[in-house]
């Protein structure tokens, strides 16, 4: 996606030449007009899929995964939690996920109620790095026997192996701009 390519060249800020931030117009300050045209590619390469629900991990895919939404009727948009409150219900589907950022492990959570074996469920998040939030969404799913149409991802890190991981389960993945390798604070596209 050559608009996303451009804003990425043009806004995003290289740290260490491993980390990408985004942070001025995708998982921070969102760039509204960027996220209807995300929507509509999303739309367009899972066009032949039939979608009942979006699911996505907090925080930054919640916006994505709700724009996008929009373009698949309307569908429900069921993100899973970092932190259960108490207002949570206890009834969960559980996941262990790593955060390379972070560099720490955490639990992620789903309702039972919000996903079930009649879904049809295309998985939204921004970034696909070494894989491990991706299989935790995709294991959460799993869990809930829900058929999972495909995986959206807007910013693949293809140097950190995180597609085969989910290519080898057999699922269509599809990201909108695959970055090749950071280098002395420039970004280089497959």
């Amino acid at each position: 996606m050559e608009l996303l390519k451009n804003k990425i060249r043009k806004d995003a800020k290289i740290t260490e030449n491993r980390i990408i931030r985004v942070d001025n117009f995708l998982n921070h300050q969102l760039d509204i007009t960027l996220f209807n045209e995300i929507g509509k590619e999303f739309k367009r390469r899972f066009s032949g899929k039939e979608v009942t629900k979006i699911v996505t991990i907090e925080t930054s895919g919640i916006a994505i995964a709700s724009i996008t939404a929009q373009y698949f009727n309307n569908v429900p948009v069921v993100f899973a939690k970092k932190h259960a409150g108490m207002n949570m219900n206890r009834d969960v589907y559980e996941a262990k996920v790593y955060s390379y950022t972070k560099d720490q492990e955490y639990s992620i959570k789903v309702s039972k109620e919000f996903l079930s074996p009649n879904d049809k469920i295309l998985i939204i998040d921004d970034f696909l790095a070494s894989g491990s939030a991706l299989l935790g969404l995709v294991n959460l799913v799993s869990q809930s026997s829900a058929e999972i149409s495909g995986v959206g991802i807007v910013i693949e890190k293809s140097f950190q192996g995180g597609r085969k991981l989910v290519e080898d389960s057999g699922l269509q993945i599809e990201s909108l701009a695959i970055i090749d390798s950071l280098k002395d604070g420039q970004v280089f596209f497959k």
